[in-house]
């Protein structure tokens, strides 16, 4: 079946997903390319003049972009979120453990490790006839799943400290039923439990490689003599599965380290670039930091890694079978970057943290169009079934909703609201939000303080309006506690709200 043909029927496969799971030769391949920190408008297609993301711009002129895309504000409670298509709540991950601040009164503290009984999008495709490979961080398995076992914690988890490797024999033995193989997958390169690249390296972030200049010293990459850079390291290997796997439907599930700290410049040259060069819209006032220059050659050498693989699959026919989707797993890092059109940053609630840049990209569904309508990570996993034509045979809870029918133009609104439940402490306190018809409301579990933002005329969450508008407040109050009571959210013992 062509693609485009394929394409036509997502309408009537988000009504019925009609098609069987064993035509899997018309099923579309899937590209899943995951950035990691990587900041809203840290894209030329966002705004940005400092950025240089050539490619990126041009997927965004021939895809679907979504302006209001959400993730929660670290990287394991949204990659768990993706990945099972649930709630913090239900899985436990609210944040990186080893980020947590406080004690078991002010705390749910967080697990590390996604439960086996919470299934992946991965083993329903795998099921389905799809060929998988899981590229890069995975971040969604604990240093020690043992000490998981009873929970809650009293205590956060704790880590094992940079270049300490005795744990691999262990997880490879073990744990690999948290592992991308045991998830469906079948083929795992450099996913492990580790946050960043430079856990390998006894001196961390200070390395001077970082885990991005070979040798990598990840124990799930097998070192290649023409090792050099970590991007294009994952990249060649995604890249190498797909000309091995073209004849059946692959998912290739690319999330990139980069542009995660340690901020290693790709090159001397892009550095200096880099440093002298300035953005008044975005916030880079041309006295960068290294580190932000550094972030910033990291960033376009994604940007050249992501070219490189739409080259291939143009090249080699396999574009028009092919759905694209780009994001990244929270906002940026401020040690990396700065926003003057957006508060906050990684780790916080506030748009900074949470808000990201989407793409999504096939033959048939319209080319250049902005969408403003709200999404979010827990979105992807119906989307991905439905893209696959299978959302009808999974009956598994989800708490997301497919956006298919936004890509097809059958609908302008998922007429619903968006919620975030952050019950550990760290950059932002506990808290309980809803996103509902541009309108924002935070209420900190602790305090029952609320905060109230109108996203539309004020992005940058500059004047809170919980008591300005009272009726606005009380009403997402309202549905907001209506939710945790419906799906009996546990709260820390500290906390003064419903």
């Amino acid at each position: 079946m062509n693609f485009k043909t394929n394409l036509s029927l997502l309408g009537t496969i988000c009504a019925t997903s009609a098609i069987s799971t064993t035509q899997a030769a018309d099923k579309p391949n899937i590209v899943f390319i995951l950035a990691d920190d990587l900041g809203w408008q840290d894209v030329g297609f966002n705004g940005s003049n400092y950025f240089e993301t050539p490619n990126l711009d041009k997927l965004a002129k021939q895809s679907v972009n979504f302006t209001n895309a959400y993730m929660y504000p670290t990287s394991s409670p949204s990659r768990a979120a993706i990945m099972t298509g649930r709630q913090s709540f239900r899985t436990q991950c609210y944040t990186v453990p080893a980020l947590e601040k406080g004690n078991a009164n002010d705390n749910l503290f967080s697990r590390w490790t996604v439960e086996s009984k919470h299934k992946f999008y991965s083993q329903p495709l795998n099921e389905a006839g799809y060929k998988l490979i899981h590229l890069g961080k995975w971040h969604v398995v604990g240093p020690n799943p043992d000490a998981e076992k009873k929970y809650p914690f009293k205590k956060k988890l704790k880590s094992y400290k940079n270049g300490d490797i005795k744990w691999v024999g262990k997880h490879k033995k073990d744990y690999q039923q948290f592992y991308p193989l045991g998830r469906g997958y079948h083929e795992n390169v450099g996913g492990t439990w580790w946050g960043d690249p430079a856990r390998g390296w006894k001196k961390g972030y200070n390395d001077p490689k970082g885990g991005y200049i070979a040798p990598f010293k990840n124990p799930f990459i097998e070192d290649k003599e023409n090792d050099s850079w970590l991007t294009d390291r994952l990249t060649d290997d995604a890249i190498d599965f797909i000309k091995r796997n073209k004849k059946s439907p692959f998912f290739v599930n690319l999330h990139y380290y980069a542009p995660h700290r340690p901020s290693i410049p790709f090159s001397e040259e892009t550095l200096k670039k880099y440093t002298n060069k300035s953005d008044s819209t975005t916030g880079q006032n041309g006295k960068s930091t290294k580190e932000m220059a550094a972030y910033a050659t990291m960033v376009e050498r994604l940007d050249q890694n992501v070219g490189r693989l739409l080259n291939y699959l143009d090249k080699s026919g396999l574009r028009e079978n092919t759905i694209i989707v780009f994001t990244s797993d929270n906002g940026f890092n401020s040690y990396q970057s700065v926003s003057k059109n957006l508060r906050g940053n990684k780790g916080q609630i506030y748009e900074g943290g949470i808000k990201v840049p989407m793409l999504v990209n096939a033959p048939s569904f319209p080319k250049g169009k902005v969408i403003t309508e709200a999404v979010c990570g827990l979105d992807l996993f119906p989307t991905f079934l439905d893209f696959a034509g299978i959302r009808d045979s999974y009956n598994e809870q989800l708490d997301g909703k497919s956006i298919t029918p936004l890509l097809t133009e059958q609908t302008q609104s998922l007429n619903r609201p968006l919620f975030w439940q952050l019950s550990s402490n760290y950059k932002s306190k506990a808290c309980s939000v809803i996103r509902k018809n541009g309108w924002k409301l935070i209420q900190f579990l602790k305090s029952g303080e609320l905060e109230l933002y109108n996203l539309k005329n004020d992005p940058m969450e500059s004047k809170n309006l919980a008591t300005k508008n009272p009726e606005v407040c009380q009403k997402l109050l309202k549905e907001l506690q209506g939710w945790r009571s419906k799906n009996n959210v546990p709260l820390p013992p500290s906390s003064k709200v419903k």
